[in-house]
């Protein structure tokens, strides 16, 4: 297959939607955990120190994922320009290190969700109590 300038420009929307999705999350933890902050500073509750605890692992892993899916985006670009400048073994080589990176970004955006899922899980079972 021969790849084409108009191959690798398609994931353009795909990361940029992946990103929007990323960011959305970060802030939403970064809100979580200004809010758990405080309340940790009015009452020094062991279980909202572990609460931050995680959401800042969490957090690590939304940087991760978004590091990941930025280099992807990046090696997208540059395989457009090495397309163009018809390094097209170069291209095809750069263009399969982005699609790995787009795939690292995914799957750790699923673990993401794993946690998040797993901490929801546990404030359920503890307002059924």
């Amino acid at each position: 297959m021969e790849l084409t300038l108009g191959i690798p420009a398609l994931l353009f929307p795909a990361i940029s939607l992946t990103m929007l999705a990323y960011n959305a999350r970060y802030l939403a933890i970064a809100a979580l955990i200004r809010q758990l902050h405080q309340k940790f500073q009015e009452t020094e509750s062991e279980s909202v120190k572990l609460q931050v605890k995680k959401l800042n692992k969490r957090l690590t892993i939304i940087k991760n994922m978004q590091a990941t899916a930025i280099f992807s985006f990046l090696l997208a670009v540059i395989t457009m320009a090495l397309i163009y400048l018809e390094f097209s073994i170069l291209a095809n080589i750069i263009f399969g290190i982005s699609l790995l990176a787009l795939m690292i970004s995914l799957i750790l955006s699923l673990i993401e969700v794993q946690l998040s899922t797993k901490a929801l899980a546990i404030q359920l079972k503890d307002m059924e109590k």
